[in-house]
């Protein structure tokens, strides 16, 4: 691997050296441009223009309770229908949990879905894996994460990334599976960009936009030149494909590293105070407002992760007793938070006139067991839970599907992962016959076969 810059601190989780982003594949943020875009346009493979819409995938790591949350069963017995109340909502006959009040607000603009299941382990990376890329990790064949696939079909609009994960991608899930946020058979150059970052610390910078202290532009523009020179004798290797993928990954680091563009996109300093107070200036908060921000300026697709791990931190695994969240821990500093900064993101797009080319999706990895545990919290449970959709041409105000009298499996319409990544590809306007290139490469259905989209919400 051909070098230009010296070696940086920060490592990911693979060992790599983020600060050597001009270290040729070090940033995998690359796709394809304008005419390829108007190209497949013409082909039938893009609707003609449903290229402008874009998507942020909302995943709430962790799993929350359908029950306490968007399912409830008021009428079930105690130990089933859980502590919370009911409330009424903007969209006439739904009710939601009392933990969401903001969000009963808007419910005029979002709709549920309350029949999702998957078949599934019931293990954090399973549900991670199954639900982001619409298929079962198997066979060592990695899928791509929907928002990898709709990048490498649809391309990146500017300097910018196509796809970008807030603050950064899963950590452990007790599974040893991959969590399903890569580009997968795709290839490196497909992951997303991870912000590596908690856009909330008053010290916030993006890594991979800052220059090492040792090198300026300059300098930086002549280790470019000189690359250019060494590759031009290089003729035979230019020729090959490798070459062609570590040109369009240097390309890619020098251009979001030099870019403006991308500097005022992750600069929340450029928000009023009011604007970043109203989403929270917690970690989930503010990757809200971040992702508002680069959807804004061209980004197509943003992945905010509500929580990072399940172990040893508050998230939405309300097993009861730690290294696990309890209820009441979900009441005091899970729901909150995160209905404040949902319902701030839904407002701040529908302002801004953005919802209806944006589609935000909420997703989970399964949803909790129908009984309440020994320790007073819910366990994992693929049977049955709640996913929900706004914008992007979703219709809001409307709910699909139905559980059983207890929310442990479907009773009416039951939903499956492939479903969701299928409305996802919906949205942004994809055929959804089209094929990806495969393992082997051979042919690789985008949608597993006989799958479409959630037609109920358009």
């Amino acid at each position: 691997m051909l070098s230009f810059i010296g070696k940086g601190s920060a490592h990911t989780c693979n060992g790599v050296v983020r600060r050597d982003f001009l270290q040729i594949g070090a940033l995998g943020a690359i796709g394809l441009g304008l005419p390829q875009l108007l190209a497949a346009e013409e082909s039938g493979k893009v609707a003609a223009g449903k290229g402008k819409r874009s998507v942020i995938m909302i995943f709430n790591l962790g799993a929350p309770s359908q029950l306490d949350t968007f399912d409830m069963k008021p009428d079930a017995p105690a130990e089933i229908r859980g502590p919370f109340k009911p409330i009424s909502t903007s969209a006439p006959g739904i009710q939601i949990s009392e933990l969401f009040p903001e969000h009963a607000k808007l419910a005029d603009k979002f709709s549920l879905v309350r029949s999702c299941f998957h078949r599934g382990a019931a293990v954090h990376d399973a549900g991670w894996q199954i639900m982001q890329t619409g298929r079962q990790f198997s066979g060592g064949v990695n899928t791509p994460h929907v928002g990898s696939a709709a990048s490498y079909l649809l391309g990146r609009r500017n300097d910018l990334p196509p796809h970008i994960v807030l603050p950064e991608t899963m950590g452990r899930g007790g599974g040893n599976l991959p969590n399903g946020q890569a580009g997968g058979f795709l290839g490196k150059s497909h992951d997303p960009f991870a912000l590596m970052a908690d856009p909330s610390k008053p010290d916030f910078k993006v890594p991979d936009l800052i220059p090492p202290e040792t090198i300026g532009t300059a300098r930086i523009d002549r280790r470019r030149r000189m690359r250019e020179v060494v590759e031009s004798t290089m003729k035979k290797f230019e020729a090959s494909e490798s070459a062609r993928i570590m040109d369009e990954n240097f390309q890619s680091a020098y251009r979001l590293m030099t870019s403006t563009q991308a500097r005022d996109a992750f600069d929340l300093g450029k928000e009023p105070i009011e604007v970043r107070e109203r989403y929270g200036m917690n970690r989930f908060g503010q990757c809200c407002l971040l992702a508002r921000r680069l959807i804004e300026a061209g980004v197509r697709f943003v992945t905010v992760n509500t929580f990072l791990t399940v172990f040893d931190d508050v998230s939405w695994d309300i097993h009861g007793s730690k290294p696990f969240t309890s209820i009441e821990g979900m009441k005091q500093q899970v729901a909150p938070m995160y209905d404040q900064g949902y319902s701030a993101l839904i407002q701040d797009l529908a302002q801004r006139g953005m919802l209806d080319d944006t589609m935000v999706c909420n997703l989970a990895e399964f949803g909790r067991t129908p009984k309440v545990n020994p320790a007073g919290g819910r366990d994992h449970w693929p049977q049955c839970f709640t996913v929900y959709f706004a914008g992007g041409g979703v219709q809001g105000g409307r709910v699909v599907g139905a559980s059983d009298p207890i929310g442990a499996v479907p009773a009416d319409r039951p939903t499956e992962p492939p479903e969701i990544v299928a409305t996802i590809l919906h949205s942004l306007g994809l055929d959804l016959e089209a094929h990806l290139p495969g393992p082997n490469g051979r042919p690789f259905p985008l949608v597993d076969f006989g799958y479409r989209e959630i037609r109920e919400l358009f």
